[in-house]
């Protein structure tokens, strides 16, 4: 089948490509429909490297996806030919300890799309485990259904936060995943949140929303802000989702006495951190590492209407100008949020 390759740092190819076509007792074959282009994808592209992963031979990218199931293993029960789905990328031991844990995501053994060596999903088939494949219903569509992965990460950093209702957040980077954090918060609870970042367009695009005030930090000190709209006491909850270094050295200073930070952006380099202005506040200290047990929870929360991903979708390009679409997110345009790939039908 045709592919989108990563052949090396730098050089992307659509061509023929064999992948695995064996169809177990308890997967699925599914004709994809829909993949989003995902920041590591890009990383891939652009460094050929994220910290140990390495891609030291082609690789199939791409692992934000939806489609249709066309067979099913013996053994499946709960899908069938026809089912419209998103798929979980990343797929654990189901004996280790991290999977009994019930924190399959930090798995050691995990087998995650797009990450050396394990091949992605920008192919017109799949072979996936049903017990990591999603229905979709009847009103979210297959784009929606491929935002369902970044949006998991958004879920995991809200559940990890221990929300309580009425809380208000702060959240650092309005990139797509700072969005998608933004918007599980407020599903999660949350009274207010606020969004900061340096990119205006961005900024407009997630203030739009209810319950999201936005401060560009070009213009205003978001310490200012917040202490503003606390009356002075700070946010109970902080979510860096930018990576950058300053915003990781000063996020103490926006969260409140005995409230929490979750790391969620993923810095390049170590980056610097002030300990004693976390323990100054006594400050809960949580981080993010993908995701776990919350795809059911996402799909229901944008089924309900009460997440609503597609004004974040950019453009949809038609799996022939994969390529393009890679050059475009390189560029990283202050008014794109998520762009998509519609494979063939």
């Amino acid at each position: 089948m045709k592919a989108l390759v990563l052949e090396e740092k730098g050089k992307l190819a659509l061509r023929e490509f064999e992948l695995p076509a064996t169809l177990g007792p308890r997967d699925v074959r599914i004709k994809t429909h829909t993949v989003g282009i995902c920041g590591s994808d890009v990383h891939y592209y652009t460094h050929g490297k994220i910290g140990h992963f390495v891609v030291n031979e082609p690789m199939v990218l791409g692992h934000e996806a939806s489609g249709t199931v066309v067979a099913c293993g013996d053994a499946v029960t709960d899908l069938k030919p026809g089912d419209r789905v998103c798929m979980e990328p990343g797929i654990p031991d189901p004996d280790s300890r991290a999977s009994k844990l019930g924190i399959y995501n930090v798995d050691p053994a995990v087998r995650f799309w797009a990450t050396p060596p394990v091949h992605g999903c920008l192919t017109p088939e799949v072979i996936h485990p049903a017990a990591f494949t999603y229905k979709l219903p009847d009103n979210v569509s297959f784009a929606e259904g491929a935002m369902v992965e970044p949006f998991a990460i958004g879920m995991q950093a809200a559940l990890r936060a221990k929300i309580q209702p009425g809380d208000i957040a702060v959240v650092t980077g309005a990139g797509p995943i700072g969005m998608m954090v933004a918007l599980a918060a407020l599903a999660g609870g949350c009274a207010r949140v606020i969004v900061a970042d340096l990119a205006q367009p961005k900024l407009d695009i997630i203030g739009a929303y209810d319950g999201i005030e936005t401060v560009n930090i070009r213009d205003e000190s978001l310490t200012d802000a917040v202490a503003a709209a606390t009356d002075g006491w700070g946010a109970d909850l902080v979510f860096e989702c930018s990576g950058a270094a300053p915003a990781i050295l000063g996020m103490h200073e926006f969260a409140r006495p005995g409230g929490a930070i979750v790391l969620v952006g993923m810095p390049v380099d170590p980056v610097p951190v002030d300990i004693v202005g976390l323990q100054a506040r006594e400050l809960r200290l949580e981080t993010v590492f993908r995701y776990a047990n919350v795809y059911d929870r996402a799909i229901a929360l944008i089924a309900s209407g009460k997440v609503d991903l597609k004004p974040l979708i950019s453009a949809s390009l038609p799996f022939e100008d994969s390529i393009a679409g890679f050059d475009r997110a390189v560029e990283a345009r202050d008014s794109d949020v998520k762009l998509q790939i519609v494979m063939p039908q």
